[in-house]
């Protein structure tokens, strides 16, 4: 199976095959764009950990988050890369390996509050596109398919009822032991709905040539069937074309 799928994954003898994933939060992107990845042998595109690697090298460098000027002169030094070796992610930070330092308190603090800068998000941005023209990618987002990557291959807009996504949260929080009432938790994800649509820059919206795919009723595997299903009928067009 994976052979079949892999086999024309590039147009040429420089093209590469990006794939992008967006939707609101708690829609399963993240979980998908893995498995998908995982599939097709393609890099999946971390971007959370990409932000956390810039953070930490603001504090390396102890520039302070409030001070735009120090942190939008440090983007011009930062080069952070995702590559896989023996199945693990590995991110790089200027040619260092730093999964070992990403999950800290402390860089995730810094990742929140710096990422708020739009200079900062242009700068991974601008990462993740370069990253993107070197290898098959499966990047996953909010504004993917829209900003980052206009151009991707194949476009996927995946969403779920409010409802249904409050309820997969409310089942992880649960089985990690944490109560939550379910009700807040879809008056958050309805919030989040809204700052992420109506924000400024990048804002969360279905890309023109996007797929839309609602969720709200399907497997984790139904919905990775289904994501393939487009991914094969693209691919033999392309051949077609040969």
């Amino acid at each position: 199976m994976l052979e079949d799928d892999t086999k024309l994954t590039k147009r040429g003898d420089t093209h590469t095959y990006n794939i992008a994933i967006d939707g609101p939060a708690g829609a399963g992107k993240s979980t998908i764009a893995k498995k998908i990845a995982a599939r097709l042998g393609f890099i999946y595109v971390d971007t959370g950990a990409m932000y956390r690697a810039m953070a930490l090298y603001f504090l390396r460098n102890q520039i302070d988050p409030s001070d735009q000027a120090k942190i939008e002169e440090a983007c011009k030094d930062v080069e952070i890369t995702i590559a896989y070796k023996d199945g693990e992610q590995i991110v790089t930070l200027n040619g260092e390996n730093v999964n070992g330092f990403l999950r800290t308190e402390e860089v995730g603090n810094m990742a929140s509050t710096s990422s708020v800068y739009p200079f900062v998000r242009l700068k991974l941005v601008e990462l993740q596109r370069a990253l993107a023209k070197r290898e098959n990618v499966v990047m996953d987002g909010r504004e993917i398919g829209t900003y980052v990557l206009p151009e991707a291959d194949l476009k996927i807009f995946l969403t779920a009822s409010v409802q249904k996504r409050a309820g997969r949260r409310w089942a992880e929080l649960k089985a990690k032991g944490i109560e939550e009432d379910i009700s807040e938790i879809e008056k958050d994800i309805r919030e989040r709905d809204h700052r992420d649509m109506t924000r400024t820059f990048a804002p969360l919206k279905q890309a023109e040539d996007a797929i839309y795919l609602d969720s709200s009723d399907l497997t984790i595997d139904e919905v990775i069937d289904k994501i393939m299903e487009y991914y094969n009928k693209i691919q033999n067009r392309e051949v077609g074309k040969d």
